[in-house]
């Protein structure tokens, strides 16, 4: 209809249609059409015959359209049928609100159209009502999901209020996947680790002396009975001995156990008697005292270490890798856990510790490799030596048995110069040897050991002769 090359509808092959088919036909193209008038009078009203909701609407025919708007409709109204009496026709669609009596009232989206003569306007609409009301029951659905939502975060609130505040340890356990989904402080504090970390791991592999299968079929026995015992079972990380009392119950259409985690033997630092001269021991030495399994991760500690690093709990610490408190970190836990394999045990390893606030505390280090055929561990002694390495600095006179007299005799034989740089090699290539000898020839390890870049250790190697040395 509107390709100008057509011209159909203008050539007068189309015959005039009789005013009793076009009332049909405007009603059958619209939901609702409308007469209007020049001074806003309702002329005609036509509603589709398929549509009874609409009603009887003949009394409004000879009345003004304003007494059928709601009020933020009237204004809406007169601005666009302003527009049209100025020669325009609005090509947006007007979306007005109708109300009659003020009973009952409904949308409708109207677009403009010439009518022929004296500006009278015809307005054919479209009812809103469905989409209005698929809009409510969305709204509807929108208010009832964030409800939905507030109750599970205030329901997640109290479930967390009283994972940390109940004195027992508790786990959540899927008995579907074997993994936890779920613990507090202080069941992570008997297994280990941290909470968090605890969240998605798998229960079995927490324990020594029990396989995931064994172990769930173990917890689902033990629900069936009224007077089952508890299941006994050895933590891996704190080599503890523990009980776990589960309870099943369903959840989101899945089973889950809740499982107390009952302690039955002291771990390695507990409190002691008076003839306990070993845990007293350990528990008031001033040096920091560490057990950490063959990987090096932390199983127990003593007061002295937290003080050292600056952890407040030993939940900060245990389950941690020894590595994230040491200033090489993986560095110096690899020449510590290497030596130990090999020798058993290492003496005076000097490296720094970094604590929580960032500060380093220069320590030395001495292991031991306890050989427990079930669970072997490393323990370790660490003494903070920063007032010796103040001393050792402002030390200035040497001793007869300081290799550094030997320099000595060489005075007056060569000039300062000379003998200044035949010690610094002497110095340097012992410092090498010792950084490679320790790091068991790890080129990398050792380059920062020293502080240096790996090319500048190849070249002092080269230098000295090393480079070809195992």
């Amino acid at each position: 209809m509107t390709n100008p090359k057509n011209n159909f509808w203008t050539s007068g092959a189309v015959p005039l249609i009789e005013p009793e088919f076009l009332s049909s036909i405007i009603g059958a193209a619209s939901d609702i059409a409308l007469v209007v008038s020049s001074q806003g009078v309702i002329l005609s009203v036509v509603v589709n015959n398929q549509d009874d909701s609409f009603g009887n609407l003949k009394h409004w025919e000879g009345r003004p359209i304003a007494d059928f708007l709601t009020v933020e409709s009237i204004s809406k109204f007169k601005a666009s049928h302003g527009v049209y009496l100025s020669g325009k026709v609005p090509k947006k669609s007007l979306e007005l609100n109708h109300s009659d009596n003020a009973i009952w009232q409904y949308p409708v989206r109207y677009t403009f159209h010439r009518f022929g003569q004296d500006n009278a306007v015809l307005l054919l609409g479209r009812d809103l009502r469905p989409i209005a009301e698929t809009q409510q029951q969305l709204v509807k659905a929108q208010i009832a999901l964030e409800k939905g939502y507030e109750a599970r975060r205030e329901f997640d609130a109290r479930y967390r209020v009283v994972m940390a505040n109940i004195e027992d340890a508790v786990v959540f356990l899927s008995v579907q996947t074997g993994r936890i989904e779920g613990a507090n402080d202080k069941a992570a504090n008997l297994l280990g680790m941290k909470a968090d970390t605890l969240t998605g791991a798998t229960f079995s592999k927490l324990f020594s002396d029990r396989t995931g299968a064994e172990l769930l079929e173990s917890l689902m026995n033990a629900t069936l009975s009224n007077d089952a015992e508890p299941i006994s079972v050895r933590a891996t990380r704190t080599q503890k001995t523990l009980s776990l009392v589960p309870v099943v119950f369903r959840a989101g259409g899945q089973r889950v156990l809740m499982c107390r985690v009952l302690e039955n033997a002291k771990p390695f630092i507990t409190n002691y008697t008076s003839s306990d001269h070993d845990g007293a021991l350990i528990q008031q030495t001033t040096d920091g005292i560490i057990f950490m399994d063959l990987q090096g991760s932390v199983l127990s500690v003593n007061d002295a270490f937290l003080n050292l690093v600056g952890a407040a709990n030993t939940t900060d610490v245990v389950g941690s890798k020894l590595s994230d408190f040491m200033a090489r970190g993986q560095i110096d836990l690899d020449v510590l856990l290497e030596n130990t394999n090999q020798t058993g045990h290492m003496r005076a390893y000097a490296t720094r510790l970094i604590n929580d606030l960032g500060a380093r505390v220069p320590v030395e280090a001495s292991t031991t490799r306890l050989n427990d055929p079930q669970n072997p561990v490393i323990a370790l002694i660490m003494r903070d030596v920063s007032r010796l390495d103040v001393i050792r600095t402002t030390e200035s006179q040497p001793t007869m048995h300081d290799p550094a007299h030997n320099v000595m005799d060489l005075v007056g034989s060569a000039s300062l110069k000379d003998i200044v740089a035949e010690t610094t090699d002497v110095v340097e290539k012992m410092c090498i040897e010792t950084a490679v000898s320790l790091t068991r020839n790890n080129r990398v390890a050792a380059a920062e050991m020293l502080g240096l870049s790996r090319q500048s250790l190849y070249v002092k190697l080269r230098k000295f002769g090393l480079l070809a040395k195992e």
